[in-house]
């Protein structure tokens, strides 16, 4: 799938990014995934085709229902395509592994363990042969890095959306993935908390070098983190239909963004094909 040249698309001179050589890190080849129901076979996606490049942020937008959570799940390992191939470094992709990590909408932490312990879960089962010491020293590295020094010690149910939030990414992070997968992890927060992590987000990932696949539903929040934002068109038989290169450099500031003609024109762009290209038939 070619990605649209934001220089022919905008009125104004784009800057799109370099394009990226050497093999990719992830491709997603011709895949379809089919689920079997009492009325026949029922196609959520069809012919999907992706390259992601080491150290890409990719965004995914698409209504609900369009596969988005079901090709994520596919690069994941916990569900396998139909049809077609998920490579991780020319592997096949047939389970999930500590090279891929994934951060829900809804935390998924334990109750009863501490911020601190949460970590520490995940970064003893894959670093078994680590002593205590050093896999302390990682969570304490993380969680530092996310901004919880302070909360080490306290359980889920005495953390903000936010920190929790701040835990489960840390959580991901610590066991140094070479994909981090994000199922609209700012979902369920407020605007000025959503804010203040998409910030923290983008300071991870420049800081870790982690490539990211990320589902939103918010084009400002697509527009701010991407590199390049993956349109899904309607379930189902869902697939991509476009791809957008975004031409803002790095590191970005929110206001200088919003203060360029190319932000409305490319956000505009992006809501034309989600609704009106795209837009759900109510009727149905």
């Amino acid at each position: 799938m070619a990605a649209i040249n934001t220089g022919n698309l905008l009125n104004t001179p784009s800057h799109p990014p370099t394009p990226k050589t050497g093999d990719p890190l992830l491709v997603i080849e011709d895949v379809s995934k089919v689920y079997p129901t009492p009325t026949g076979s029922y196609t959520v996606l069809t012919g999907v085709n992706l390259t992601v490049h080491a150290g890409d942020f990719i965004c995914l937008i698409g209504h609900s229902g369009c596969g988005k959570s079901t090709l994520l799940n596919m690069v994941a390992g916990f569900s396998s395509p139909t049809h077609g191939e998920v490579r991780l470094k020319k592997q096949l992709i047939t389970e999930p592994g500590p090279d891929r990590m994934m951060v829900f909408q809804n935390y998924a932490l334990l109750p009863w363990l501490s911020a601190f312990d949460n970590v520490y879960l995940g970064v003893d089962s894959v670093y078994p042969h680590k002593t205590q010491a050093q896999k302390r020293a990682i969570v304490r590295e993380y969680l530092e890095m996310v901004g919880l020094t302070d909360s080490v010690d306290k359980r889920p149910s005495q953390l903000s959306g936010g920190m929790k939030q701040r835990v489960a990414i840390a959580r991901a992070l610590s066991i140094r993935p070479e994909i981090l997968i994000l199922d609209e992890p700012f979902g369920a927060l407020d605007a000025i908390t959503k804010e203040e992590l998409q910030e923290e987000l983008l300071k991870i990932w420049r800081e870790s070098k982690v490539t990211v696949l990320m589902i939103t539903h918010d084009i400002d929040e697509a527009l701010f983190l991407a590199d390049r934002i993956v349109m899904m068109t309607n379930g189902p038989a869902a697939h991509i239909g476009e791809i957008i290169d975004i031409p803002f450099s790095r590191p970005r500031n929110r206001a200088q963004i919003m203060e360029n003609p190319q932000y409305y024109e490319l956000r505009n762009y992006a809501l034309d094909f989600l609704y009106r290209r795209y837009a759900h038939d109510d009727a149905e």
